[in-house]
């Protein structure tokens, strides 16, 4: 099915409860069913973002080079996320369509820099289900030693321990794929049930790690990692940069929200601040409740660590096990965000094979083919981490700031608007599904959109800087050191080779007859 979008966000005056009526006014169908509620719509962004995960995963990265000092890269990630997630709110509240930052960009930029957006976002979201499901290695095998099915060291960097996070991560992939697959009360289910064990498991490993904290919160002012205070301060941001990302996966699953307009802008903030909270408090706790700051383990086995050794094995062993649940829902988000993406963007034609990217079976009411292909995709990402332990940070990496650069493809344009006066405040007969004002920024949105260009573009540079210390350690492999920037490339080249060759395809007289990309109309903010 091929469908044509139509380039002017501005929605009805009114829009009939439930949010079918506003989809159709952006030219779809309501073919997903919309039967999630707020909770299940907070999440879906916080099951993305899942703190536990993510912090477990990447904490030893930024404390070997940023020591105790890397704890104030995620104040400063945050409010530089929350003015992202501030400007994605208005857009949800305007155009509650799935795959946010295709439709977005591709309305507020030309339906030619939506498209790329999307691929972009589309293939880096990939490369995060891949990352997230990889996860499982920094806990299991600490949870029980006969998870370590591959060799004897479950160090994420040994071959043993990279060849075992693949096989983990394959099987978890497989189960995410089922439930995408199936209906989604199933899915909304098990993420419901996972965001509400983590947010339970963040505050009892906050509580115990205060209770056994051995130094106080000034340790924090103190360096020590790799390298000079502006090199720790720009790598121990990777920490914070791949955590708190996600948060509009609220935004992503907008067909199927009971009143999407009210309720996603609301839950992409509330998702991002409850992560960045809790997140916080965790890599406190971890750094004050740490048997020791310089023996080196801090640096290399991270929080969980810090668990074992000083909550003892019992106890820090089934908390492990509530941070496994917690890496299981967020790579079953991730993937659930990657699939309405790759269903949007397949919807309007714009990828090959859409007929059968975009078929939503009536039976399940899930686009199960685009869920299957993100799967397969993200498998044969793990398979990386079968040649080299390095993968693991190169693919994290990649991922993230894949990631940061489809953000800024949708704030960029969106502050281009506001500059040329294109951006206008809701008229009073704009109004949610409950006959509320829409959530806007008002006299606010230009300062936090521009603040939000220059924070998204600053930090993918970061992200993406080839620094042989940090991608390349040991030498000798220079494809990791620049596997950021090469997949990027190689990304972009796909792309532009895919629609060169659509457009000579669809030449009137020499096959189908091409089909016009609109041109932008004037937004009503």
């Amino acid at each position: 099915m091929t469908m044509t979008m139509t380039t002017d966000p501005t929605p009805p005056a009114s829009p009939p409860a439930g949010g079918a009526g506003a989809l159709a006014s952006f030219g779809y169908p309501q073919e997903l069913r919309r039967r999630m509620g707020r909770y299940a719509s907070f999440a879906a962004g916080f099951s993305f973002i899942s703190v536990l995960t993510t912090v477990f995963q990447f904490f030893a990265l930024g404390y070997s080079f940023g020591g105790p000092l890397f704890f104030w890269t995620w104040p400063a990630v945050l409010v530089g996320q929350l003015l992202v997630a501030a400007c994605f709110a208005e857009l949800a509240a305007r155009m509650p369509i799935a795959g946010a930052i295709y439709q977005w960009a591709s309305r507020l930029g030309s339906p030619a820099f939506g498209w790329y957006a999307g691929w972009i976002m589309v293939t880096g979201r990939i490369v995060v289900v891949a990352a997230a499901a990889l996860a499982l290695q920094v806990v299991l095998p600490a949870v029980w030693p006969g998870f370590q099915v591959v060799g004897g060291d479950p160090s994420p960097t040994t071959t043993s321990g990279a060849a075992n996070a693949a096989l983990l991560g394959l099987v978890l992939l497989a189960l995410t794929t089922l439930l995408n697959v199936l209906d989604n009360r199933a899915l909304s289910a098990v993420n419901t049930i996972g965001v509400t064990a983590e947010i339970g498991g963040v505050v009892l490993i906050v509580t115990l790690l205060a209770t056994h904290a051995e130094r106080d919160p000034g340790i924090t002012l103190h360096t020590g990692g790799q390298g000079g205070l502006i090199t720790a301060l720009l790598v121990g941001s990777f920490t914070a940069a791949y955590v708190l990302i996600g948060f509009e996966s609220a935004s992503e699953m907008s067909e199927e929200t009971v009143n999407p307009r009210r309720t996603a802008p609301r839950t992409t903030l509330t998702a991002l601040t409850t992560s960045g909270v809790c997140g916080g408090l965790l890599l406190l706790g971890g750094l004050l409740a740490a048997p020791s700051l310089t023996d080196g383990r801090l640096a290399t086995e991270g929080l969980g660590y810090v668990l074992t050794s000083t909550l003892g094995d019992g106890l820090g062993r089934i908390l492990l096990a509530n941070v496994a649940v917690a890496i299981c829902a967020a790579t079953l988000a991730i993937q659930t965000s990657a699939t309405r993406m790759l269903f949007s963007m397949a919807r309007d034609g714009a990828l090959p094979r859409s007929a059968a990217l975009a078929r939503v079976p009536r039976r399940t009411g899930m686009p199960g083919t685009a869920a299957v292909m993100v799967g397969v995709g993200a498998a044969l990402l793990l398979l990386l981490n079968l040649a080299s332990p390095q993968a693991f940070l190169a693919i994290g990496t990649t991922c993230i700031a894949m990631v940061y650069l489809a953000y800024a493809m949708v704030t960029g344009p969106m502050l281009v608007r506001r500059l040329r006066g294109e951006w206008r405040p809701p008229a009073d007969d704009e109004r949610d599904e409950l006959g509320r004002t829409l959530f806007s920024l008002g006299r606010w949105g230009l300062p936090v959109n521009a603040l939000a260009v220059a924070y998204g573009l600053f930090m993918t540079v970061n992200l993406a800087w080839p620094r042989a210390e940090v991608y390349d350690p040991e030498g000798g492999h220079w494809y990791f050191r620049w596997f950021t920037v090469l997949v990027l490339a190689a990304t972009l080249t796909a792309g532009a080779a895919y629609r060169g060759y659509r457009r000579r395809r669809d030449v009137p007289g020499q096959g189908a007859t091409a089909r016009p990309e609109p041109e932008p109309e004037p937004v009503r903010g």
